[in-house]
C-alpha cells in the first residue's frame, strides 16, 4: 500500500513493521534498529543474506555520533560536506548497534539522507532507521513507490516522488588517515577527492561483504543483460531473440533486429542518466524483451558509477 501519510508509517515502525521509504538514492525497506525481530524481517522479506550489513539512516550528525565509537577527522570532514546526502560512512560502532545489522562486524554503514519525507520522519522517530534497498536481494533497485509495490505488495510504503540520484550512496571506510572506497555511488571519486585528497578504491576488494552492494551479481533484472562499448557488434551473437538497447545518449545505429531503443539521457547528463538507469531496467523487463544490451559510458565521474550497476546486473 502507498500512503502520504507520515503519521500512520511511523506508526508501523514504532509497531515493529518493516516499511518502504523514500530517500533520494533508492527506496528503502526501513525498520527500527533497535528491534531485533524487525531487522530480521527485513533479511527475509528481502531474502537477503545475513552476512551482507544494512545501512543506518540517522536524522542528525549529533545522532550519528552517538552510534558510532569514533568519528576520523576526514570523516567529519566529508560529512560536513555531503550530509545529508547519498554518501555512507563505515565508522567503528558503539554498544548502540546490534550485530544482526552489522553481520557481526565492529562497523557500521551510517548515512544522512537528503529527501524531505525521510527527514520528516527521521525527526518524528526516537531511533534512527535501518534501510537496504527495497527489493528483492540482486534485482533491480526501485526508484519509485510503484516499483516498491510491485515488488511487495504487502508492506506499507511512504510516497516520495521519483528518487533524485536515482542511484545508490558512495561508500567509504577508513584506514589509518587512509579514505578508502568500497562501493561507487551517486558521489563521484572526483567529489570526494576535491575535499579529502586522493583516495583508495577497494570496490573490486575479495572482502564482498565489507559493506553493502558489492555482490558481484546485483542490481538484475529477469532477462539477460550485456554491456559493451559496441552495442551492434553484440547483436551478431543474437538469434532470434527480442532485444532492448539502452544507449547513453543517442541511438548511434538502429538495427531491425532491436525491437526497443531506449537513451538514459538525450542531453548525454551523467546525473540524468543515473536518475533514469533503474526506471529504464524496469520498463524494459516489463517490454518482454529477452536480452538488453546496455552502451557503457565514458568511464569516469559518474559514468563509472553506471557502468559498475551495469557490470554487476550483467554477472553470471
Amino acid at each position: 500500500m502507498i500512503t502520504s501519510d507520515l503519521s500512520f508509517v511511523k506508526d508501523q515502525l514504532e509497531k515493529g513493521e518493516v516499511v518502504g521509504i523514500p530517500t533520494e538514492t533508492v527506496y528503502g525497506l526501513a525498520a527500527n534498529i533497535y528491534d531485533e525481530q524487525a531487522i530480521a524481517k527485513i533479511f527475509s522479506t528481502k531474502g537477503r543474506p545475513n552476512t551482507n550489513p544494512l545501512i543506518v539512516h540517522v536524522k542528525s550528525m549529533e545522532q550519528a555520533r552517538t552510534l558510532v565509537s569514533y568519528f576520523p577527522l576526514k570523516a567529519t570532514l566529508l560529512a560536513e560536506r555531503f550530509w545529508p546526502g547519498p554518501l555512507t560512512l563505515i565508522l567503528l560502532k558503539s554498544d548502540l548497534i546490534s550485530d544482526a545489522i552489522t553481520a557481526q562486524q565492529s562497523t557500521v554503514a551510517i548515512r544522512m539522507p537528503n529527501h524531505s519525507a525521510i527527514l520528516h520522519l527521521l525527526e518524528s522517530l526516537d531511533f534512527p532507521l535501518a534501510a537496504p534497498s527495497a527489493n528483492p536481494y540482486n534485482r533491480i533497485s526501485p526508484t519509485c513507490a510503484a516499483h516498491v509495490e510491485d515488488y511487495f505488495p504487502q508492506i506499507s510504503i511512504l510516497e516520495g516522488g521519483n528518487c533524485e540520484a536515482g542511484v545508490e550512496s558512495t561508500i567509504l571506510s577508513f584506514d589509518g588517515d587512509e579514505v578508502v572506497l568500497l562501493r561507487h555511488g551517486a558521489i563521484s571519486i572526483e567529489q570526494i577527492e576535491e575535499v579529502v585528497g586522493r583516495i583508495l578504491d577497494r570496490t573490486s576488494s575479495e572482502s564482498l561483504h565489507l559493506a553493502p552492494g558489492r555482490s558481484k551479481k546485483h542490481y538484475s533484472p529477469l532477462c539477460e543483460l550485456i554491456i559493451s562499448y559496441e552495442p551492434l557488434f553484440m547483436l551478431s551473437a543474437v538469434q532470434q531473440k527480442k532485444v532492448a538497447i539502452l544507449w547513453f545518449k543517442e541511438v548511434k545505429i538502429d538495427s531491425p533486429k532491436v525491437a526497443i531503443n531506449h537513451i538514459l539521457s538525450p542531453s548525454g547528463n551523467f546525473k540524468e542518466a543515473a536518475a533514469n538507469m533503474y526506471d529504464a531496467l524496469h520498463q524494459l523487463e516489463k517490454s518482454g524483451v529477452e536480452l538488453i544490451i546496455v552502451e557503457r559510458l565514458p568511464n569516469y565521474n559518474l559514468g563509472r558509477t553506471i557502468n559498475d550497476r551495469f557490470e554487476r546486473a550483467a554477472a553470471k
